[in-house]
């Protein structure tokens, strides 16, 4: 019994003792500035309002990112909107053959500046546009062609 009590003791001082809050650190955030290699303004596709700019540049160590803009915005309600970066301005999936002129990059969470990690290795002279892609209702919400 006196085992069981000092287990109890033990186990309620613990779950209340301080914990001090973690540091999280966002690896989809770059390091410093980007240093853009190519940018491009969205189009506007099927009345979803997307407009704003993206680029894809490197941080301080390297690493290469898609960003978009402060003034990026698209239509958020209808579901998930993906972005991808694509070989043209249309979206053609083709998961026969793993989708080689698609690159998923990930999905928007909110309007405005918005930063996705690009995996390493990516041959970026491939692709040409950023498309967004609102799977939902099966149709994209903007593109942008990148120069």
């Amino acid at each position: 019994m006196k085992k069981l009590i000092l287990f109890l003791f033990v186990v309620i001082f613990a779950a209340c003792s301080e914990d001090t809050e973690p540091v999280i650190i966002d690896s989809a955030l770059p390091d410093g500035t980007l240093s853009v290699l190519r940018m491009g303004t969205f189009i506007d596709q099927n009345g979803a309002g997307s407009a704003g700019a993206a680029s894809i540049g490197t941080d301080t160590k390297g690493t290469v990112f898609l960003s978009f803009n402060n003034a990026f915005r698209t239509a958020l309600g209808t579901g998930t909107v993906t972005v991808y970066l694509s070989t043209s301005d249309t979206f053609t999936p083709d998961p026969a053959n793993g989708n080689p002129n698609l690159l998923l990059v990930g999905p928007v969470r909110n309007a405005g500046e918005n930063f996705f990690k690009i995996p390493t290795g990516t041959d970026l002279a491939k692709y040409t546009h950023v498309i967004l892609w609102c799977g939902s209702v099966g149709i994209p919400f903007g593109n942008a062609r990148l120069q």
